[in-house]
């Protein structure tokens, strides 16, 4: 064990990439070192689907990069390795004979699983900290012990709360005598044109005072956050907001203080409606972790669905017969990005018209959205399947409705190439048997006309 005075404690980044408002990372007063390590770990197989999308290891090759480059501002390094937290972290504290461990809570079973087969593997103390939400586990235990199944209940009771100021940057320790940081590998492709935004801190700094202040853009973001694109129709946030390079408690003071300058608005109440939205997710997939990939849901509430291999692929491909959802998963796969509009038309798609099991479609979103957030991405998907937080029983999108309002002319499904060739209604199986695409079988689900 290290004494007092040499004493090295580690820091395990993951979801939290960042420097500034990083509560977790400046939790070792009493260390001399401190070593900050990020371990990518294998992705695994899940629902048919394999590997990270282009754009989405884009993005997080360029937050490492800036993590590593923020903290060499301030006197420390990045060590990074490729493995499994738990095999990897318990060899880097034997090699540097360290004290004690931190590492900030995420949602999602996968990484409180690795949590705890990492406690297990440790011979030396593991602290798990608050992550990147508004309000600390204590707060929110002592107002609301049991979590409301649903958003309204949950928004008006933290509406009027107060949310903590972010923190200032402290200084760190220096990191331990001998630390070879590994070279992070370059992206293997660069941003799209119709959504170039860089990953890491600095970039995500830019944008946040770009889009509030210097635009204004929070001014319309009510009349313009359902456009398909737009550099200023939405914030955009939300890639920082994913992989943490951004606090979601930045984002709130910069609003606070917009609304300071320049007054409250319906949009501005809009925004911070948003942020719980998110606030919500994320709690619900920290207490509840499991039923957040359960068909039904946390009530178990199925519904008939099918797997037809055809329809997926021809889904995930955008060579669907509706013109306007393969322009969506083009942008998609293309930009590592799709609007929140879009997501519902995409999804309404997958569910209703094609009755499959909605998490095929979260696990290729899973796969490929630069913004990609376990309880967001899940969460959303079993609002629209009427399994999660929607008390409505899920939303049904007339497509030719939501073109009509969001596409009316045909340039967006243009754009993105949506109209393909059409395809045959059956096919045969090897044994000549003709299937066709199951009937609907979503008829529960409200249809919407938004």
């Amino acid at each position: 064990m290290a004494t007092d005075i040499e004493r090295t404690e580690m820091f395990v980044f993951r979801r939290d990439l960042r420097v500034q408002d990083n509560a977790a990372l400046f939790a070792h007063e009493k260390a001399q070192r401190l070593l900050c390590v990020y371990v990518e770990e294998p992705s695994q197989p899940w629902f048919q689907v394999r590997g990270v999308g282009e754009q989405r290891s884009r993005f997080l090759r360029e937050s490492l990069c800036s993590l590593q480059a923020e903290l060499r501002s301030v006197g420390q390094d990045l060590l990074y390795v490729k493995g499994y937290v738990h095999q990897v972290i318990p060899r880097l504290a034997a090699r540097f004979n360290v004290a004690r461990i931190n590492i900030a809570s995420v949602p999602g079973v996968h990484e409180q699983a690795s949590v705890e087969r990492l406690t297990h593997s440790l011979s030396v103390p593991l602290n798990v900290l608050p992550g990147n939400q508004l309000f600390p586990p204590s707060s929110l235990d002592a107002w609301m012990p049991s979590l409301p199944p649903h958003f309204t209940p949950f928004c008006k009771a933290l509406m009027k709360r107060r949310i903590e100021s972010p923190l200032e940057v402290a200084s760190l320790p220096p990191p331990p005598v001998g630390l070879d940081a590994y070279k992070i590998p370059a992206p293997t492709t660069r941003a799209h044109p119709a959504f170039a935004f860089k990953g890491g801190e600095q970039a995500a700094r830019v944008r946040l005072e770009t889009w509030m202040f210097r635009e204004r853009s929070v001014d319309h973001y009510l009349e313009s956050r359902n456009d398909l694109e737009g550099l200023f129709s939405s914030s955009n946030l939300s890639p920082w907001l994913a992989n943490g390079s951004l606090s979601v408690r930045s984002v709130a003071k910069s609003l606070f203080e917009y609304e300071r300058e320049y007054g409250k608005s319906r949009s501005s109440e809009h925004l911070l409606k948003e942020l719980l939205w998110r606030e919500f997710f994320q709690w619900r997939a920290l207490r509840d972790p499991a039923s957040l990939f359960h068909r039904g849901g946390a009530r178990r509430r199925l519904t008939l669905c099918t797997f037809e291999p055809r329809s997926y692929a021809r889904w995930c491909a955008g060579s669907t017969d509706v013109p306007l959802v393969n322009a969506l998963m083009h942008q998609l796969v293309e930009t590592g990005w799709m609007s929140n509009r879009g997501r519902q038309i995409a999804a309404s798609y997958l569910i209703n018209e094609m009755g499959m099991d909605w998490r095929y479609g979260a696990a290729f979103f899973e796969k490929h959205l630069i913004d990609y957030d376990v309880a967001s991405n899940y969460g959303n998907w079993q609002y629209i399947a009427g399994v999660g937080a929607d008390p409505r029983g899920g939303r049904h999108f007339n497509q030719e409705k939501q073109a009509a309002l969001y596409d009316k002319d045909g340039t967006f499904t243009a754009r993105w190439r949506g109209h393909c060739q059409p395809q045959p209604e059956y096919v045969n199986d090897a044994a000549d048997w003709p299937m066709s695409i199951p009937e609907n079988h979503a008829a529960e689900s409200a249809v919407v006309d938004e």
